[in-house]
């Protein structure tokens, strides 16, 4: 066998081989406690991840690793030497749960923000498959694209049958670039207007899921209306019959958040965060620098408690103490026992009343001031004329005319103007 025929077998052979990620709704090699009879079953993608992501520690976290290391010395000391070190341990124990809980009572925004950024953080379909007792996916904007930064689905709570709603981030590098990073195009938010309409029609409460930091800004996406699919969406979720229950798992930025948080309640877990823009984009535009994002992070109030002073958010969830990352499930328990607790007052309301405070809630929202004396003069930071004027007369430059028009001379108006401003004394 010459060497040309052993390249097409082997040629053959790749070509022929089976990619796991291709496989439906499991790989022929399961990973280990995978549950392949509950819901997970029914999530192409959403599987157990085959290795146990690294470790993060986040900038405010080193006194945690400091004292961590202290520990792991301890005990490796008394194993190699066999004396008794355990009040040694039990004092450093102590010390570290007590530290923990100071840096975690205590969070500022900026620390906040960092938290709800963690990349071990649980997502949507986390939430949703421990909350849930049946849950089917559905797919498809019905206008040929399925957009998987935002997970659509029905799926029953204590024998009550809801609509999830919500944005999808990736658990690694792999998962996020295929989810767009929970950035939606137009398609995920005609996709889940579509849902939005089958629960009103049957009857569904609706629950949506903010865990996104902006819709898609990418040239497609406006080329396939970015605006005016999420300014439809925020039009129709208006005008919707059954409850909506919005719940903050994570980012909540921008429109890209809004498109499906037209809500009765509005919900934030404790470490999540809320803003009409990043503060890394909100420090590029006023302080013209990304480098002042801290300061911004304090000047636009994104925190949960912040937002409940201010009347957006309804009720902040509790986190399990370290973040919602480092006990998922008992995040998911906190999250459904404030969502059925709000979901049964919503449901003795009357459609119509629904509506109308769900219309008030918003337009209640910020603040106005009537019968202000305002300065006439609009003051603003902008460069400085390069040419200033001589007077503070308006003066126009015609085309074809080398000199400025001074309209107070009426000797050097041009024909039609001086004829127009007779007219008009």
């Amino acid at each position: 066998m010459n060497k040309q025929q052993l390249f097409a077998i082997s040629a053959k052979i790749s070509k022929g081989k089976k990619s796991a990620e291709t496989e439906y709704p499991w790989p022929e090699k399961i990973p280990a406690g995978a549950d392949t009879e509950g819901a997970l079953a029914y999530l192409n993608r959403f599987k157990p991840l085959p290795n146990k992501p690294k470790p993060v520690t986040l900038p405010f976290e080193r006194p945690l690793i400091d004292l961590e290391n202290k520990i792991d010395e301890v005990r490796e000391l008394a194993n190699k030497t066999g004396m008794d070190f355990s009040e040694q341990i039990k004092e450093l124990e102590e010390k570290y749960d007590q530290v923990r809980r100071d840096l975690y009572l205590g969070l500022t925004a900026v620390q906040r923000l960092s938290v709800a950024r963690h990349p071990h953080r649980p997502t949507f379909l986390d939430h949703v498959l421990n909350i849930t007792d049946k849950w089917i996916e559905l797919h498809g904007d019905r206008a040929g694209y399925d957009d998987p930064a935002l997970v659509c689905g029905i799926g029953k709570m204590e024998g009550m049958s809801f609509m999830f709603i919500g944005h999808q981030k990736g658990r690694n590098t792999k998962e996020n670039i295929y989810r767009n990073f929970a950035m939606p195009t137009p398609n995920g938010y005609r996709k889940a207007l579509r849902m939005m309409r089958h629960a009103d029609h049957h009857g569904f409460p609706i629950l949506t899921f903010i865990d996104t930091p902006g819709a898609y800004a990418g040239i497609k996406a406006e080329e396939l209306g970015q605006g005016e699919a999420i300014a439809v969406n925020l039009r129709e979720m208006f005008g919707l019959r059954v409850p909506i229950i919005t719940t903050v798992i994570g980012e909540g930025g921008s429109g890209g958040a809004l498109a499906i948080g037209c809500c009765d309640k509005m919900l934030m877990l404790e470490n999540a965060v809320y803003y009409v823009a990043s503060p890394e984009a909100c420090a590029a535009i006023l302080w013209k620098t990304a480098a002042a994002a801290p300061l911004a992070t304090e000047a636009l109030r994104i925190t949960g408690a912040e937002l409940q002073k201010l009347e957006v958010v309804d009720e902040v969830i509790p986190e399990p103490l370290g973040g919602a990352h480092s006990d998922p499930v008992q995040t998911s328990k906190n999250i459904k026992a404030v969502i059925m607790k709000h979901m049964h007052n919503l449901l003795k309301l009357e459609p119509g009343t629904l509506m109308q405070q769900r219309v008030a809630k918003f337009r209640k929202m910020g603040a106005v001031e009537e019968n202000v004396e305002v300065d006439p003069h609009i003051k603003r930071n902008m460069k400085k004329r390069e040419v200033p004027l001589e007077s503070d007369e308006p003066k126009l430059l015609l085309a074809g005319n080398e000199q400025p028009i001074d309209f107070k001379n009426k000797n050097s108006l041009p024909v039609n103007a001086s004829a127009n401003n007779s007219a008009r004394e």
